[in-house]
């Protein structure tokens, strides 16, 4: 297995780059939010994920690692291949799709080409549970929303005032919940430290 490949980027496009490390260019599949995080840097390290199937190999990479990781659960689910779970996770960032998955937003897939009902009920049927194990927090439910937005830049604030991520993740939701009209980061921090 490939774990990650570092190096200098020749070719980059929304969908595709090439890596070149130790005189071997890497051609890597990304989502658009990994290259939303990439698109101005001339070296990076991608997490990567290997597919293969009986007529192609395929590398799959990732600016973050729980993006892979939840590209990995969302290949495991039955109809969703590496294709879809790359539109996916392009069409939502890794939170909101988490996000939609925990409510049981079907609603919020609507918007993702490729995925119907069917598949947003069994992504939901066969994920809800690693999900909230993964975030720690079985109250997880915020929809992607404005919010969510604010949440994120609250959330990296807390993180760079080196508070738990699952704690600061959790009062957040709390708050959010309790108070859905908030719309300042500001506002939100200040909130949020006073219950940390």
């Amino acid at each position: 297995m490939i774990a990650y490949i570092k190096g200098d980027i020749t070719y980059k496009s929304p969908t595709y780059i090439c890596i070149e490390t130790g005189g071997i260019g890497y051609g890597i599949y990304i989502s658009l939010n990994t290259f939303s995080k990439i698109e101005h840097l001339e070296k990076v390290k991608l997490f990567t994920h290997f597919h293969v199937k009986e007529d192609s190999q395929t590398l799959y990479g990732f600016y973050e690692e729980a993006e892979r990781r939840l590209f990995l659960h969302l290949i495991s689910v039955s109809g969703v291949g590496p294709t879809t779970a790359q539109v996916m996770l392009s069409t939502m960032n890794a939170e909101e799709l988490r996000a939609a998955i925990i409510s049981e937003n079907v609603a919020a897939f609507k918007k993702v080409k490729g995925v119907g009902p069917k598949t947003a009920k069994r992504l939901i049927l066969d994920l809800k549970d690693k999900m909230i194990k993964e975030s720690g927090d079985a109250a997880f439910t915020i929809e992607p929303t404005v919010n969510n937005t604010i949440r994120q830049e609250a959330l990296s604030a807390l993180l760079s005032l080196q508070v738990n991520k699952i704690q600061a993740q959790k009062v957040l939701n709390k708050i959010l919940r309790e108070q859905p009209s908030i719309n300042t980061v500001e506002e939100l921090i200040r909130l949020a430290l006073k219950e940390l």
